[in-house]
C-alpha cells in the first residue's frame, strides 16, 4: 500500500480524485489543502488530511513527509508570477521528501500565447530537473469551459471568435480526474502526457454541433484579437481578465491547442468523453 497525497483537495479535480481513489481501497489516501476544515466529507471517507499551503514551505515540509507519490494541482493564483513561485515551492518540497511527482499541466506550454504558459513550462522544467520520478498530465481545456461561453453565445445568437480555423480536443472534467488518479495510482515513469478528447474541432465546428444539438441557430463572427478584446471590454467583461481571455483564441488560432492523443485511454482503459455526447448531456444549458 502506497501514501498517495493530493494538494488542493478541496477543489474540484482534487475532490474528485481523492473521491476515485478512495473508491479503489488500494493505498492510503491524503487530501491536502490550506483548511482542512473543508475536507471533512472527505476525511469521514477515509481519507487522512493535512494541512497544505504553497505560500507555506514548512506546511509543505511537513504535509509531503512518508508519502510516496504526490500529485501537484496547478493553483488558481495568477498574475505577479505568484503561481509559479507557489509551484517551485511545492515542487522542492516534493523532492526533500523523496516523493513521485504528478502535476498538472497545458498543452505546449513553451512559447503559447497563453499568458499563464510560462507558469507551466516553468513548473515542468523544475518537476524535470529535480530527478525524482514523474508524470507530467497537460490537460486540455475542459468540455466544461465551454459552458461558460455557448450560452451566452446562444442568447445573442452570435459566438465572436479570434481563434480563427485553429483546432483543439476539448477534454471532460471527469476524464482528466479519472486520468490524474490513475497516474498517481502507480509508479512514475518520467512520462510527459496530454489529456485530450477524441476529436479536433474548430470553433466554427464546435458552434455547428452545439446549434445542431440545441436546437437553435448560431452564427460565429471572425474577429481579430484587438476586436475581441474591444469587443468583451464593451460587453462588460473585468478588464483584467480580457488579456488572458483574447490568449486562450490566440493560442489556438496559433496551433497551441491542435493536438490530439490517446493518453486519457492509455491511463484510464477507457475511451475520453466525445464531445457530442457532453453537449447531448447539457443541452439545457443552452
Amino acid at each position: 500500500m502506497s501514501n498517495l497525497l493530493v494538494t488542493g483537495a478541496n477543489g474540484k479535480l482534487g475532490r474528485h480524485v481523492v473521491s476515485l481513489l478512495l473508491e479503489s481501497g488500494k493505498d492510503h489516501i491524503i487530501a491536502a489543502s490550506r483548511d482542512t476544515a473543508k475536507l471533512a466529507d472527505l476525511a469521514a471517507k477515509g481519507a487522512e488530511t493535512r494541512t497544505a499551503d504553497f505560500d507555506d514551505a514548512a506546511s509543505l515540509a511537513a504535509a509531503f513527509k512518508g508519502v510516496d507519490r504526490i500529485l501537484i494541482i496547478s493553483t488558481d493564483s495568477l498574475g505577479s508570477g505568484q503561481r509559479l513561485r507557489q509551484h517551485l515551492v511545492a515542487v522542492k518540497a516534493a523532492t526533500d521528501a523523496g516523493a513521485e511527482i504528478i502535476y498538472t499541466s497545458m498543452p505546449k506550454p513553451e512559447g503559447s500565447a497563453v499568458i499563464f504558459a510560462p507558469d507551466h513550462a516553468g513548473t515542468e522544467k523544475a518537476v524535470i530537473a529535480s530527478g525524482r520520478p514523474y508524470t507530467v498530465l497537460r490537460d486540455a481545456w475542459y468540455q466544461e469551459n465551454l459552458l461558460l461561453s455557448l450560452p451566452g453565445a446562444f442568447a445573442s445568437g452570435t459566438l465572436y471568435t479570434s481563434a480563427g480555423e485553429g483546432k483543439q480536443a476539448h477534454v471532460s472534467h471527469a476524464d482528466v480526474a479519472r486520468s490524474a488518479a490513475a497516474a498517481l495510482s502507480k509508479p512514475s515513469t518520467n512520462e510527459i502526457l496530454t489529456l485530450t478528447g477524441p476529436e479536433l474541432f474548430t470553433t466554427k465546428q464546435i458552434a455547428a454541433l452545439a446549434s445542431e444539438i440545441a436546437g437553435k441557430p448560431l452564427a460565429v463572427v471572425d474577429l481579430t484579437d484587438e476586436q475581441l478584446a474591444g469587443g468583451m471590454k464593451a460587453a462588460g467583461v473585468p478588464e483584467v481578465l480580457i488579456p488572458m481571455l483574447v490568449s486562450f483564441d490566440t493560442t489556438t488560432r496559433e496551433g497551441g491547442f491542435d493536438i490530439l492523443t490517446g493518453d486519457v485511454e492509455k491511463l484510464t482503459g477507457r475511451k475520453p468523453e466525445t464531445l457530442r455526447a457532453f453537449f447531448e448531456a447539457n443541452r439545457a444549458a443552452f
